[in-house]
């Protein structure tokens, strides 16, 4: 019979102090020294509050996005610094390593002196990468090839964020006046997002004592067969829907074109990103035999307050509605962090007292870029 898997800890890292909507300015800077047209009505629609940047107030960085990682690994140990000599795999998730090359996963091992030589993984994408990190865990697990493992997610945007990536492209930001969509293309995604980065012990028991989440099963489904690409970086979207990569570029056209900078096509997004989930998920819950009464939680990643209501109406088409007492998102206090958000909304609602054996946790993630999903479900044992 397969192993079972567990995840026995969590923990996470935010670099900094948490950074409040009046301030993001004061670390992010201005494009044309001029205060953001889109800021307000973006955040205004997030409901975010507060986020984390791995920046002071220069723009200088204070972590690397493997810095980060490390440290929330570390944190899983603070109790027992020995036992991270035991881990036999990593498994890393990231939409924003700190270089192309080497990997993300290499880069917080390098961070871990005291831990061994040991197999290092690093799922790439954006929100989904976390959760990919966690099912090539779990499945190392379940096949018995190691007892014991991390998975993580993290982000580091902050860097990409920053007014002097955009200033070449300054004066065509101006355009915003007569066109806001030129602003949501070009400037929404500086609002939305925030640093950190959030990590899992995982084995094949639970624990002696206190609670475990044992994971029933992963699922994941991309739609790119089919769609256009949403959500993208070092890239360019051309009039046909392709993307053109940054190594077609000359070094003067990926400056003035802010080919580094994060961009999604907003009209694209909110036409597909619910819908194509709705359908997976009952595809789902017709497979496993779930009804929604058998969900006591319901992790949703979500980058935006806006898209709240609509997952809830999905589930409600799909599923036969989650009530939102049922509901955890922690989006409103720590930001947007992409792959990292589904750990950090488990480790808090882990640590929040609030869980009892035998409770489901869905989880769902939905990834923009080229819409791509997650789901997971948990039981509390």
């Amino acid at each position: 019979m397969p192993n079972q898997v567990y995840i026995n800890s969590t923990s996470s890292f935010f670099p900094n102090d948490p950074v409040s909507n009046d301030e993001m300015e004061s670390y992010l800077g201005y494009i044309d020294n001029k205060p953001s047209k889109s800021k307000n009505i973006v955040l205004r629609n997030n409901g975010i509050v507060n986020r984390y940047y791995a920046l002071d107030k220069s723009g200088k960085s204070t972590h690397t996005n493997a810095q980060m990682t490390a440290l929330a690994v570390k944190e899983l140990f603070k109790d027992n610094p020995e036992r991270l000599k035991e881990i036999e795999l990593l498994s890393c998730g990231t939409s924003s390593p700190d270089q192309v090359m080497p990997s993300h996963g290499v880069m917080t091992h390098g961070w871990l002196p005291d831990a061994e030589a040991i197999e290092v993984v690093s799922p790439s994408g954006v929100c989904c990468a976390g959760m990919h990190a966690i099912k090539y865990a779990y499945l190392a697990i379940k096949a018995e090839d190691v007892k014991l493992a991390v998975a993580t997610g993290s982000e580091r945007f902050s860097g990409l964020l920053v007014s002097n990536v955009f200033e070449e492209e300054a004066q065509k930001l101006k355009e915003m006046v007569e066109n806001p969509f030129i602003a949501f293309q070009k400037d929404f995604l500086r609002w939305m997002l925030s640093d950190g980065a959030s990590a899992f012990l995982m084995s094949d028991k639970p624990n002696d004592k206190g609670l475990s989440l044992r994971i029933d099963w992963i699922e994941g489904v991309s739609y790119a067969n089919a769609m256009d690409t949403c959500m993208y970086m070092g890239g360019e979207k051309q009039s046909d829907g392709s993307l053109k990569g940054f190594m077609d570029y000359t070094p003067e056209e990926i400056m003035t074109k802010s080919i580094f900078s994060i961009k999604q096509d907003i009209t694209l997004l909110s036409d597909n990103i619910v819908p194509l989930g709705g359908k997976k998920i009952k595809e789902i819950f017709d497979k496993k035999g779930l009804t929604v009464k058998d969900i006591d939680h319901f992790l949703p990643h979500i980058s935006s307050n806006f898209f709240r209501s609509k997952i809830y109406d999905m589930i409600e088409k799909y599923g036969g509605g989650i009530p939102y007492e049922k509901w955890f998102i922690n989006l409103y206090t720590v930001g947007n962090v992409g792959a990292a958000s589904v750990y950090l909304m488990i480790d808090e609602l882990f640590k929040s007292g609030k869980l009892k054996k035998g409770e489901r946790i869905l989880l769902l993630v939905p990834e923009s870029a080229r819409f791509s999903y997650m789901y997971a479900l948990l039981t509390v044992v």
